[in-house]
């Protein structure tokens, strides 16, 4: 029997996203308990091709997809795959990797061979991973493409490229609701579904006028929302939430509860927005935590939205077991971990360059790009422009720090500086854009001009990221932060030590940091920045040890505290 057959009197899907990149392996038996607790019956997950091939031909973690789709069948959840290769999902270039996009510009997402080519062989690698299990319910073509194009012959490509490489379930497609998303993002003979988070009768019905026979489907019930650095977090209230699951039920829909499951943007994954409308035009980078107000918090405890949507699923569990939720795994105590550590920051080399590369020339798809050029002299104090900053830059003339800089716009103004002169911008990536025309958009620096004369002849070297390299640590044995000699001046890095009687869930905060990177023993937990709302980093049990444990920090501005804290509560705003 086709369970996506229109005829067909399988039950109305019920399903709830989760990320496997978003969480790690020894969660995901606990979040899939955690499903069926709902009163859900299948869980949905994006594939990441970043994640997989973060550099051109080295592929890596594809054991993961499948691993993940075993633990929803072991606990008898069905699946839903959406492979993309674009996923949106607020994650780093909307998980198209670096490399690929830096090549192909504008041509991204399209029929353009050198964009096909590349995932053609995406599709060669990661549909084996999915293709056979015996979980598999549906797979999605592309991602909400009426959002972004219309190249109908590039959609037409994905699902025969599925359909070769021998994916039998139903294919199909998910957008917004508008006549414009729906007419441009849809394929003939696939079922279409719809994404909103309210107002199902009004979807459904826009649903209805383009596609009369296919049956009601949210693919993505958005019950919480995400937030941005700098921003106020954004959250909703868990009956206003359960009142439009409520309207999907109630005129039979089937739904994906997007996200059932939010959990971290671990490393370097989060992505970004470009705000350009209602006067407002602004690149707003995403917070390291996925929380995303979702029924099960970061770590996969149940909050009161979990209950208050239960409560609306359990009038449609035809007959279905709800099972009991799983036992938590203990929180850490709070305590202070003092940092004991420090060592400098080491750069690769990469030699001279006539005008400034992007971070995708250069092969780095994160981290801090150093570009160095002089300034010619005898001349006058000019002001210095930055030409495309992407995203935040330390600058510094003849050594010393005169401005740290974000993205303004094309042009960034300094104050004048004189020649003979050398200039050192070091530039620190945020996420790639996840959304709308500017996916793609490269990092770095294109270049500084003073008084329209471009500067030319940039030494350049790179310290990519999230890696955690073997590092020249050196004790701290004396005050590196005084009143006299103000705070550490970084990028630097910092390690201390804690010992914990047993693994568990936690939180890092980071009381003195300015902005940087955390990693708990091997994990990178991701950004940290002042201007929250996020002020604290979620710590998973699977990365901690009973006894020793290691925090490193990477402070890229200053330090003004050599402590920082574990804490058993989050602080997302």
């Amino acid at each position: 029997m086709d369970t996506m057959d229109p005829s067909s009197p399988a039950p109305r899907v019920l399903s709830g996203a989760i990320h496997y990149y978003r969480s790690l392996p020894e969660q995901w038996p606990d979040l899939m308990r955690s499903m069926r607790a709902m009163g859900l019956d299948t869980v949905e997950t994006y594939l990441a091709w970043n994640v997989h091939e973060p550099r051109e031909g080295q592929w890596q973690r594809l054991d993961e997809i499948t691993r993940f789709l075993d633990c929803a069948h072991a606990e008898g959840l069905r699946t839903i795959v959406r492979p993309g290769p674009y996923i949106c999902a607020e994650w780093d270039n909307g998980g198209l990797p670096s490399w690929l996009t830096g090549r192909v510009g504008k041509h991204v997402r399209t029929s353009h061979p050198d964009f096909m080519d590349a995932v053609g062989r995406y599709l060669d690698a990661v549909v084996p991973t999915f293709v056979d299990h015996p979980s598999l319910l549906m797979v999605q073509v592309e991602n909400e493409y009426g959002s972004f194009g219309s190249d109908a012959a590039y959609l037409g490509a994905l699902a025969r490229g599925l359909e070769e490489r021998g994916v039998a379930v139903p294919l199909f497609t998910s957008d917004g609701w508008t006549d414009v998303c729906l007419s441009g993002g849809t394929v003939p003979g696939l079922r279409a579904t719809v994404n909103f988070g309210s107002e199902a009768p009004a979807a459904f019905a826009a649903l209805a006028r383009h596609r009369p026979d296919d049956p009601p489907f949210c693919m993505e019930f958005w019950n919480g929302w995400f937030d941005h650095w700098g921003q106020p977090r954004v959250t909703r209230p868990p009956q206003d939430a359960a009142d439009a699951l409520a309207e999907i039920i109630d005129a039979g829909g089937s739904v994906n509860i997007y996200m059932a499951h939010g959990g971290t943007n671990f490393g370097t994954g989060a992505g970004a927005n470009h705000v350009d409308h209602g006067g407002v035009n602004e690149y707003r980078p995403t917070v390291t935590s996925y929380d995303y107000d979702a029924p099960l918090d970061e770590r996969g405890a149940p909050t009161p939205k979990f209950h208050a949507l239960r409560e609306v699923l359990s009038s449609t569990s035809d007959g279905r077991e709800i099972v009991d939720l799983p036992i938590p795994h203990p929180l850490m105590a709070d305590a202070i971990v003092p940092l004991t550590h420090v060592a400098a920051v080491d750069f690769e080399e990469h030699g001279q360059y006539a005008v400034a590369p992007t971070f995708e020339e250069l092969g780095v798809d994160h981290g801090l790009v150093r570009y160095e050029v002089s300034i010619p002299g005898p001349r006058e104090p000019l002001p210095l422009e930055l030409i495309e900053l992407r995203d935040r830059a330390q600058v510094r003339v003849d050594g010393a720090l005169v401005a740290v800089v974000e993205r303004d716009g094309d042009t960034s103004i300094l104050p004048p500086v004189g020649g003979h002169a050398q200039v050192s911008v070091m530039v620190e990536s945020m996420g790639r854009v996840n959304y709308g025309p500017r996916l793609g958009e490269t990092k770095g620096l294109r270049g500084l001009r003073q008084d329209n004369q471009w500067l030319n002849g940039f030494s350049v070297s790179s310290h990519a990221l999230p890696e955690l390299r073997e590092l020249d640590w050196a004790t701290i044995s004396a005050p590196v932060i005084s009143p006299s000699a103000g705070p550490a001046i970084g990028p630097r890095y910092y390690r201390g030590e804690v010992e914990l009687p047993e693994q568990a869930d936690g939180y890092l905060e980071i009381p003195g940091g300015s902005k940087g990177y955390a990693w708990f023993n091997d994990l990178c937990l991701g950004r940290y920045w002042n201007r929250g709302p996020q002020q604290r980093l979620f710590v998973p049990w699977p990365a901690t040890r009973t006894g020793r444990n290691i925090v490193t920090v990477l402070e890229i501005d200053a330090l003004t505290d050599l402590g920082v804290r574990l804490r058993t509560t989050p602080d997302l705003g």
